[in-house]
Order: structure tokens, then sequence, then C-alpha cells
């Protein structure tokens, strides 16, 4: 597992980020990585949702990605504007479908269109990246 590193961003407010393996467990990281990030810009009430998308993200990737890692990036956009992206070396694009009733999973990117201000993929030479921005209050 890598350590954590700091990049400033033209915010002002450096960007978080940490390579983690692709295992579920990584999930708990992700979270302690977006909670450490919230807190230092004083972005507290964006927190549960924040950690809740982060999840989604990281289980999706875990799910469907190849290779052993995934990256996980948050980046304060604007004085109340977060993105929390999950980056992995799969190039197959995310699309939100809606679950069977009886399905005890598959409404992770439902979920994460809910919460987020917006959201998206952006392709990568060697992958992709699934992003969500959240808007803070005040």
């Amino acid at each position: 597992m890598s350590q954590p590193t700091t990049r400033p961003r033209p915010t002002g407010h450096p960007g978080y980020s940490e390579t983690l393996p692709r295992i579920p467990e990584s999930a708990r990281t992700a979270r302690r990585l977006v909670r450490a990030a919230l807190s230092a810009w004083g972005l507290d009430d964006l927190a549960d949702d924040s950690l809740l998308i982060v999840s989604e993200l990281v289980a999706n990737a875990v799910r469907h990605a190849r290779r052993d890692s995934i990256r996980v990036v948050v980046e304060r956009r604007t004085p109340r504007t977060v993105r929390v992206a999950v980056e992995d070396f799969s190039r197959d694009r995310p699309e939100p479908s809606p679950p069977a009733t009886d399905a005890e999973d598959g409404r992770g990117l439902l979920i994460v269109t809910t919460l987020a201000a917006n959201w998206g993929t952006g392709k990568r030479r060697w992958g992709k990246v699934v992003w969500a921005e959240l808007e803070g209050h005040g």
C-alpha cells in the first residue's frame, strides 16, 4: 500500500490521493482519506455523502476493474465543491441501471447519482476515472 500524497491545486488547497490494492477492504482506507481531506478543508458537512460515494466507487472498481490496484483522488474544485474519484485500469465505463427488486447489490451508481451534484467518467490511456462532485452548503 502506498502513502497518501498531496499536490497543490488551482484552488490553493492540496488534493489528496492514494493507490490502494483492488480489494474490498480498500473502501475503509478510501473513506479515511476522504474524511481527512474534508476535515482539513473544513467541509465536514460533505462527509456522510462523500464517504458513501467513495465506498460505492471503490466497490465498483473492485468488482469490475483489472489489475491489482486502484487510485483514490480527492480534490477541492472550488471553495465549496469537492471531487471524489477512483481511477482503475479498465476502459469499461460504468452504466447505472435499475437493479432487480430482489437484488442485494447493483444500486451503487444510483446512489452516486442521487447524492452527487454531478458525476461522470473520463478516459485515460491506461483505463478510466469515475468521479463525483459534491457541493457544500453556505
